[in-house]
């Protein structure tokens, strides 16, 4: 007997298990959701993030960074050109969550960055 998995919708883990008909529940993070509530509050809260050319960014879309950006406490920048695969968008400042080969998990502004 398999048992679908979901993502977690608040770390994004990718082990999110059934508990039940309708629970699912995240290993990593602890969180409990419903995947059909979740579906309707993300099309209610409308999280609209736009890059650099003014085109809309989704959650595990791929970008590419348009001009070197400097980073905290590493001794070069993230080059103009390197492409960041499966994002997450969140709110506030910085409003994608990725990792980028070399300098591990990172926020970045939309506007330094288009759809690859």
């Amino acid at each position: 007997m398999s048992e679908e998995m979901k993502p977690c919708p608040k770390c994004n883990s990718p082990y999110g298990y059934a508990m039940g008909d309708e629970l699912y529940a995240c290993p990593e993070c602890g969180n409990e959701w419903n995947p059909n509530e979740a579906a309707e509050a993300e099309a209610e809260t409308g999280l609209k993030v736009i890059d650099a050319n003014g085109n809309e960014l989704k959650d595990g879309d791929t970008v590419v960074v348009i001009k070197d950006l400097p980073v905290k406490g590493a001794p070069k920048p993230v080059k103009a050109g390197t492409k960041v695969k499966n994002i997450r968008l969140t709110d506030g400042d910085h409003n994608i969550d990725c990792k980028i080969d070399g300098f591990g998990s990172m926020g970045l502004k939309s506007e330094f960055v288009r759809k690859a």
